[in-house]
C-alpha cells in the first residue's frame, strides 16, 4: 500500500540503539522458519559499520541502500524476492491465497504487486529484514549473499508496516486483514508475542516508556469516500500495549477527540506519526486531510489543527485519492522544531515550523509517500514514488538539497547500518 511511521521513530535514537546493540548475537530458534542460505543470527564478532538508509522499491521488489546523508548516493541494490517463484507456485495452488493476492494488485497496489512495505536491519549490520505485502510474510535477507535467512507468513492475507524496538532485537508487523500485529525477534523470526487491533492495522511506534502504539485505519479501498460515508470505513483507532507483555493499556478513538474539538467533518483513520522528542505531543495525519493535526498525550485531546496549501491541479475527487490519502508523511527534526509533510496527491513536500504550524517553501514532488531523517539529523527525507527518487530537503531553509534515483516507486525509507565494506549481495 502506498503505505505509511513516520520515521518520528527518532531516527537518532535508533540510530544509537543500533550502534550500541552492533555486539549482540541474537539467539537461535523460534517458529519463523528457517530457511538454507544463512545463519539466523549475525556474525560472531562486532563487525565495523556504515550508516545507509533503506528505501523500498515497492512495485519491483528491490532495496535500494543509499547514504543517510549528504548526496544519498547508491551504495547497493538487494532483491527481497528472491524466492518470488517458490511463493507464487503456492499462491496460485490456493484459491483463497490468489483472491487475496489479486485483490492486494488491483487495490492499495494500483495495478502492481506489492513485494516490499517496509524494512529494517538487524543490530549487527548482517540482514535486512523485510515486509512484503503480496506475499504476507516478513522476511530476513543476508546482506552478503542476498539468501533468506527465515521466512514468517503473518496472519491473514497482506503484511504491511513495520517498526522496531529502541534496542533494535525486535521487530512489529501490521498483518492488515487479519487485524493483529505479530512482534518477532528480528534475528531469528520467533514471535514472541502478538495482539489484536481496530480494522487495518498500519503504522506502528515503539515509544521509551515501554509501549507500542498501532493506528488502525480501516477499509481505504472502497469508493465510499463521501463524508457522510464515513462510518463504513470501519474500526478505527490507536491501540496502545505494554512492548512486553502486549497487553492493552489504552485504546484512543479519535473520532470523539476530533468532535470535541468541532471537527466532525475530519476522518478518524490516522495515517502517518511523530512524535515530540520527549513524547508528550503527537503529530498526525488523517485520510483525505491536506494537513496535520497536534494531540496532545497527556491531556488526551486535540490541541491544534493545521491545514496545508492544496495544488489546484488535484482531482476532486476524493475516490482518486491513492488508498483515501491526500497528505501522506511525516516526520520531524531531531530538535523537535520542525515537521516535514509530505503532500502526497498536492505533489509537493514543506516544512513546517511547529510553534507557529506556518509552512515553508512548496518543494515539488511527485506524489511522495514517505518522510523521514538524515543521518546528521539536518535533513527531511522524501520517498517521490511518482519519479522513482529520494529526494533531501533542507529543515533550515525548506530547500531540496539533494535527489538520487532508485527503483520502482519507492515507498518507505528506513534508516539502518550495513557492513563498513558493503556494496550489495555478492553475485548481484
Amino acid at each position: 500500500m502506498p503505505s505509511l511511521r513516520t520515521s518520528s521513530a527518532r531516527p537518532r535514537r535508533l540510530a544509537a540503539a543500533l550502534a550500541a546493540a552492533v555486539a549482540l548475537v541474537a539467539t537461535a530458534g523460534g517458529t519463523g522458519s528457517a530457511l538454507p542460505g544463512g545463519a539466523a543470527t549475525g556474525a560472531p564478532q562486532a563487525a565495523a559499520l556504515r550508516e545507509a538508509m533503506f528505501v523500498g522499491n515497492n512495485w519491483d521488489g528491490t532495496a535500494d541502500v543509499i547514504a543517510a546523508r549528504g548526496d544519498l548516493h547508491r551504495i547497493g541494490r538487494v532483491n527481497v524476492i528472491p524466492d518470488k517463484e517458490e511463493r507464487l507456485r503456492e499462491i496460485y495452488l490456493n484459491p483463497v491465497k490468489l483472491a487475496f493476492f489479486l485483490g492486494v494488485r488491483s487495490g492499495p497496489g494500483e495495478g502492481h504487486d506489492q513485494f516490499v512495505d517496509d524494512m529494517y536491519a538487524t543490530p549487527d549490520g548482517s540482514s535486512m529484514v523485510v515486509s512484503r505485502p503480496s506475499f504476507a510474510d516478513v522476511v530476513s535477507l543476508d546482506l552478503r549473499t542476498g539468501r533468506i535467512n527465515w521466512r514468517f507468513p503473518v496472519a491473514g492475507y497482506r503484511a504491511d508496516h513495520m517498526a522496531v524496538s529502541p534496542d533494535g532485537t525486535r521487530v512489529a508487523v501490521s498483518a492488515s486483514t487479519a487485524n493483529t500485529v505479530h512482534v518477532l525477534d528480528i534475528g531469528t523470526g520467533r514471535e514472541i508475542g502478538s495482539f489484536r487491533t481496530g480494522d487495518k492495522p498500519h503504522e506502528n511506534v515503539f515509544t521509551s516508556d515501554g509501549l507500542l502504539w498501532n493506528m488502525s485505519i480501516g477499509e481505504v479501498t472502497t469508493a465510499l469516500d463521501a463524508p457522510w460515508l464515513d462510518w463504513t470505513k470501519g474500526d478505527r483507532r490507536i491501540t496502545v500495549v505494554d512492548a512486553t507483555t502486549f497487553r492493552t493499556v489504552r485504546v484512543i478513538d479519535m473520532r470523539e477527540r476530533l468532535d470535541a474539538f468541532g471537527r466532525s467533518d475530519l476522518s478518524d483513520a490516522v495515517r502517518p506519526v511523530a512524535f515530540t522528542p520527549d513524547e508528550k505531543k503527537l503529530y498526525l495525519q488523517v485520510s483525505f486531510y491536506n494537513g496535520l493535526l497536534e494531540y496532545d498525550v497527556t491531556t488526551d485531546r486535540i490541541t491544534r489543527a493545521k491545514v496545508l496549501p492544496g495544488n489546484p491541479k488535484t482531482d476532486p475527487d476524493r475516490t482518486t485519492w491513492v488508498n483515501d490519502s491526500r497528505h501522506h508523511g511525516l516526520s520531524m527534526s531531531p530538535d523537535g522544531d520542525r515537521l516535514c509533510v509530505a503532500g502526497t496527491m498536492d505533489d509537493y513536500a514543506t516544512v513546517v515550523d511547529r510553534a507557529t504550524l506556518q509552512e515553508g517553501p512548496l518543494v515539488e514532488a511527485s506524489k511522495p509517500y514517505w518522510a523521514t531523517v538524515s543521518g546528521d539529523g539536518r535533513s527531511c527525507v522524501i520517498s517521490e514514488s511518482g519519479a522513482d527518487r529520494v529526494t533531501a530537503i533542507d529543515f533550515a531553509t525548506g530547500r531540496r538539497v539533494a535527489s538520487v534515483d532508485v527503483g520502482d516507486h519507492p515507498q518507505r525509507v528506513r534508516l539502518a547500518h550495513v557492513p563498513a565494506d558493503w556494496t550489495g549481495p555478492s553475485g548481484s
